[in-house]
């Protein structure tokens, strides 16, 4: 936690109607998680009270110069990353206040963002997958489930809440993909490939109605409460795996979500495909695991050329 979150907007602080609105739009716009949300209401409740008490000042009537003189008094205690999302908030709502007629100008629009340098996604090699993909006892009905679960989320790339919220009348057997829902509720239809197919048919065979043990639910992955698996009980799940394939690296399910786009652009795969298949609506977010693939070549080279 940085600086920046340690000072909490005040009890008696009154709530500003104009973010609560802006903050109803946002979820409705986007389908922003509450995390995301919370973050907005946080920076610019912290913003406004920031203008009531020095600059006796509203939020409709804030200029360029006000902005960049709370970024100054913001910069020497917050990380380059938290003022590059405090300037973000700030432009979002001053485009949503103009398109509103609730402002006359954006006062965001010729101010430039702290550089942030990009850190590259955590990632496993793909002996690691292997080794966390074998680690279920398939022996067992909720090892085999387990399996059916790892084997689809890196087949997929899926982020572990479209993982666990996956129902059976999105998946098609016959033509081999499955209908994901993600972010902002967005669909897209994602190939599994034939080994995480074969192992979704054992499971829903072999394994699935035994743990529901005479219960009925519409959700694919599910628990003996016969209620659909959480991402938190997957959390510990791969946590465990992981010890099991003696991973020394800090797991999660997301790190498996960064293997598929990794390993996929390794093997020669184009950038927007991968773009398609992760779901990324922006392309710039993709092209981060193309840096993955091309630091990884560096390392073979060093290691393996006699004059790296």
């Amino acid at each position: 936690m940085d600086n920046e979150s340690k000072g909490k907007p005040s009890n008696n602080h009154t709530k500003n109607k104009i973010i609560d609105v802006f903050i109803d739009h946002l979820w409705l716009e986007d389908g922003l998680s509450k995390n995301t949300l919370n973050s907005y209401r946080f920076d610019l409740e912290l913003f406004t009270e920031w203008l009531t008490k020095s600059l006796k000042k509203d939020i409709l009537d804030v200029s360029k110069a006000d902005i960049q003189q709370y970024l100054s008094f913001k910069f020497p205690t917050s990380q380059s990353r938290s003022i590059a999302r405090l300037l973000a908030t700030l432009r979002r709502l001053f485009r949503y206040l103009l398109r509103e007629n609730k402002v006359n100008n954006d006062p965001t629009l010729e101010i430039i963002s702290p550089k942030i340098p990009k850190s590259l996604p955590k990632s496993l090699s793909e002996e690691e997958v292997e080794a966390l993909l074998n680690a279920p006892n398939i022996k067992t009905i909720s090892g085999l489930r387990d399996k059916a679960m790892l084997e689809l989320l890196y087949a997929c790339g899926l982020r572990v809440s479209e993982l666990v919220n996956i129902l059976l009348t999105e998946l098609s057997m016959s033509e081999g993909v499955i209908r994901i829902t993600g972010k902002g509720s967005k669909t897209r239809l994602v190939p599994m490939g034939e080994e995480a197919l074969d192992w979704l048919k054992n499971y829903i065979n072999e394994s699935r109605n035994k743990i529901l043990n005479n219960k009925t639910s519409s959700y694919l992955f599910i628990t003996s409460r016969g209620s659909a698996m959480t991402r938190q009980a997957f959390w510990y799940l791969i946590r465990r795996y992981s010890i099991i394939a003696q991973i020394k690296k800090p797991i999660s399910p997301h790190i498996l979500r960064h293997a598929f786009a990794t390993h996929l652009i390794n093997h020669g795969a184009d950038i927007r495909v991968v773009q398609m298949l992760l779901g990324h609506s922006d392309i710039s977010t993709t092209q981060i695991y193309t840096h993955v693939a091309r630091e990884r070549l560096k390392k073979i080279h060093q290691s393996h050329h006699p004059r790296g």
